[in-house]
């Protein structure tokens, strides 16, 4: 089974809805105009619309010809990014330092797409939920409507979504059993020295120094202490200090990141900082604070529903085009709650126009509208196959 031809037929309607989110880009908990768009063709297309959870979070409840007892769940996200667009064509974003660069246009679209298909044919017995979440980019709204009750004013067996991905080629899936995206943890350091005179080092302690210091002996965890057959990346992004050229700076202050697979690495991850942190303050008689904060959990795949998802895409791309053990990514994604609470799994949908395509969060990225109809109609025969009519 390739494409629905109905949801091909589509392709440019489909088009017109991405670019115009496209060209009105919101930020996580703001996308008022967004949701606006997407419960008014909800609801034009008979399909039942729930509003206010996670503020600007919108869910579609459809039942199909009969109750059939079983429910599923399909999210898209809807926020953009912020930062400024650099391409120059008609749809680019119309709103300085806001732009959709990680493709929650498309990914909107597509639920759409499916949803108006199903609610034309209800070829399944069941209910789905249609659920457009907000605040995907750093505001954890996924978090936020699990917390608010998604689950329990919207039942659902399993819950499905997926993510394109310029690293695979168009008409292609990835997918895989367990982790798919990292836990996405931050840092803060502060260095607290003493400052003094650049000419007279002797009087200070360095937190310039001590800065190198500590960045070089936190990539051992990564060296010395991660198996390395398991995955980590801490990468120090931000370090400020000092003011002029001849003074020694009081203080300084140093960020970045930490991800993670397995939560056993995380932890250990966690202690190291801190003990480096500890260990290098010692040899240098320095106070050195460590703040760390934990983000969003790695998004791990149940294997039954992963196959599933496996399954389906091959109906729709034919086997040789789907990945079965894709590589996974060490990025976050927040639809790790959402599997943290029901069963279900996450995929990658090619979009690759050639290789080395430009990739997510970058300026001149764009969604490629030819795989619309493809996301729309897996989506769709994920529906009619796990739902299916007697």
């Amino acid at each position: 089974m390739p494409v629905i031809n109905s949801i091909a037929a589509r392709k440019e309607e489909m088009t017109a809805w991405r670019r115009d989110i496209h060209a009105h880009p919101e930020l996580g908990f703001e996308e008022v105009r967004t949701s606006n768009l997407v419960a008014e063709k909800l609801a034009s297309w008979g399909i039942e619309v729930h509003r206010g959870l996670a503020k600007t979070g919108v869910v579609g409840v459809l039942k199909g010809r009969t109750d059939g007892g079983r429910t599923i769940g399909l999210r898209a996200d809807m926020d953009c990014l912020p930062m400024d667009e650099l391409n120059d064509f008609a749809h680019k974003s119309t709103v300085p330092g806001k732009m959709h660069a990680c493709g929650h246009d498309g990914h909107t679209t597509m639920l759409l797409g499916a949803a108006q298909y199903l609610a034309e044919t209800r070829n399944f017995d069941g209910t789905v939920h249609f659920i457009f979440q907000p605040a995907e980019e750093g505001g954890g709204g996924g978090e936020v409507m699990v917390k608010e009750g998604l689950f329990d004013r919207f039942p659902c067996d399993e819950v499905y979504g997926l993510h394109n991905w310029p690293l695979l080629p168009t008409g292609t899936v990835g997918v895989r059993p367990g982790p798919m995206m990292a836990a996405a943890d931050m840092f803060d350091i502060r260095i607290r020295g003493v400052g003094g005179h650049a000419a007279i080092p002797q009087t200070a302690k360095d937190p310039v120094v001590i800065a190198a210091q500590l960045v070089g002996a936190l990539q051992t965890l990564l060296s010395r202490n991660v198996n390395p057959m398991d995955s980590a990346v801490l990468s120090i992004t931000q370090i400020h200090t000092g003011t002029t050229h001849n003074v020694i700076p009081d203080e300084a202050y140093l960020n970045g990141t930490v991800r993670t697979f397995r939560p056993e690495v995380q932890e250990m991850m966690v202690a190291g900082i801190r003990r480096i942190a500890d260990g290098i303050a010692a040899a240098f008689g320095v106070s050195i604070e460590v703040d760390y904060q934990y983000g969003y959990p790695a998004t791990v795949n149940h294997a039954e529903q992963a196959e599933t998802m496996a399954q389906v895409a091959e109906k729709v791309v034919g086997a040789g085009n789907v990945q079965r053990d894709v590589e996974p990514s060490l990025g976050g994604e927040d639809f790790a709650y959402l599997l943290n609470a029901r069963p279900g799994a996450y995929l990658f949908l090619g979009q690759a126009r050639v290789a080395g395509d430009t990739m997510v969060h970058n300026p001149h990225y764009d969604f490629n509208d030819e795989v619309l109809p493809l996301g729309a109609s897996l989506l769709a025969t994920l529906v009619e196959d796990q739902l299916k009519a007697g």
